[in-house]
């Protein structure tokens, strides 16, 4: 058994990665607050070795590290880390309320940041999985504050991979495009929009699986680094395709992309 960490416990991607890893593995859940949480709760439980849920406050730096070490207690050797927490924010309200744009890089940067750093630290082996965005390749006026903080995040988790390199511990960067769910509700999709699951399929594809399951068969097999494979961070360009708009959108004169939609 493999021991599975969502930080970000009503996050749609966090829920669609943990539905594809319950089964026959340990699940926490990590949230703020358990209500809302019985039916998914429930629907994991039907596959998983165990499910927990857990308070988390992603705003509460100095609890980070003692979040990942009840998880630990719960499940075991945590393999898969999945920072699946965020918040879009209001661009238009974070252009005059300095508090609210203060909040969106908190959550979307600094937490992530912290987060990130306690799981590099602390696992031995296995996935971490972090999401950057398609607004933090180029910043566009429609939506700077948010696409600001998946900028900084994407250079972090840059470092961070190249810190991870060739070891047996790997980073997941995900890049996905506009993602049709809970966050993005009433917006008009953008070209090559994607759904959670989409975003979950690419991710959980991108994982060695025999490397999971065979870190979930004793803590012998976990801490001995000799008899891990080395894993490879990867960035995730989600659809694949979004690669190549990527690269368009870098071309496009200034005075024209400053009226981008978002």
């Amino acid at each position: 058994m493999a021991g599975i960490l969502i930080l970000g416990g009503r996050s749609d991607i966090g829920d669609e990665i943990a539905t594809r890893l319950a089964p026959g593995n340990d699940v926490v859940l990590a949230a703020r607050g358990e209500h809302g949480m019985e039916d998914l709760v429930h629907a994991l439980s039907t596959t998983a070795a165990s499910v927990h849920v857990i308070d988390f406050d992603a705003c509460n730096q100095t609890e980070h590290r003692q979040v990942f070490e009840r998880a630990r207690a719960l499940a075991g050797d945590i393999n898969v880390a999945v920072v699946a927490f965020g918040i879009l924010g209001d661009q238009t309200r974070a252009e005059q309320d300095e508090a609210h744009a203060y909040d969106i890089a908190v959550v979307d940067y600094a937490a992530q940041v912290s987060m990130l750093t306690v799981l590099a630290s602390q696992m031995c082996s296995g996935y971490i999985v972090a999401f950057s965005s398609i607004a933090g390749w180029r910043a566009r006026r429609a939506n700077y504050v948010y696409g600001s903080t998946k900028a900084g995040l994407d250079a972090f988790c840059q470092g961070l991979a190249d810190r991870l390199h060739a070891g047996p511990l790997a980073l997941l960067t995900a890049r996905p495009g506009f993602v049709i769910g809970s966050m993005t509700k009433g917006m008009k999709p953008a070209p090559l929009s994607v759904t959670p699951a989409d975003v979950a399929m690419a991710v959980v594809d991108a994982m060695d699986k025999s490397v999971i399951d065979a870190h979930g068969q004793g803590t012998d097999a976990v801490q001995d680094s000799v008899r891990l494979p080395r894993l490879r961070s990867r960035t995730l360009w989600i659809p694949s395709s979004l690669r190549i708009l990527a690269w368009i959108m870098r071309c496009v004169p200034r005075p024209l992309w400053r009226h981008m939609p978002r």
